[in-house]
């Protein structure tokens, strides 16, 4: 029983294998392809589910900040009567575009010395991981939008701008 359990198993991740393949070949197609995939901790998957998050259309939403109000990386006011200042995250937000944002703020956290510094500077602040994740997750919302307005691929230091 044990045997025939892993052989599934095995068929199984072989399925999963070729389905990853498809979806990466699909992702490579794709025009903004190599400045999303040029972010640190954005891969194949991860851009693939970007892409289907926003019909890859940045127009939609107008701006980076709406952007984040739909991945759900944006407080939204709760403010009643005499009360204001009092933020929550929204009701309702797209759940795979904020998994998206901060699973690659995750894996940045680990491969890209810039985003290291910004979540250590977070938590240097007093706040706790996940605060310090999705404050380095709403960061880079903006910078995607940034490299997708403007066409190019991310790189470390940023493109000096002439004087006017």
């Amino acid at each position: 029983m044990v045997h025939s359990l892993a052989k599934e198993v095995m068929t199984l991740n072989e399925k999963i294998d070729e389905i990853d393949k498809l979806i990466e070949g699909r992702f490579r197609s794709h025009d903004q392809a190599e400045v999303i995939a040029s972010l640190p901790g954005i891969g194949p998957l991860l851009g693939a589910e970007f892409l289907a998050a926003t019909s890859g259309d940045m127009t939609r939403f107008g701006t980076p900040d709406r952007l984040a109000g739909f991945a759900g990386l944006a407080p939204a006011p709760r403010d009643s009567g005499r009360i204001s200042g009092n933020l929550h995250r929204p009701a309702r937000y797209h759940r795979g575009l904020q998994r998206v944002f901060y699973t690659s703020a995750l894996i940045s956290i680990r491969c890209c010395e810039e985003s290291r510094r910004f979540y250590d500077r977070k938590r240097a602040e007093g706040k706790r991981h996940v605060q310090s994740v999705l404050a380095l997750a709403r960061r880079r919302v903006n910078v995607l939008w940034a490299l997708l307005r403007d066409g190019r691929c991310y790189q470390l230091t940023p493109p000096v701008t002439e004087a006017a």
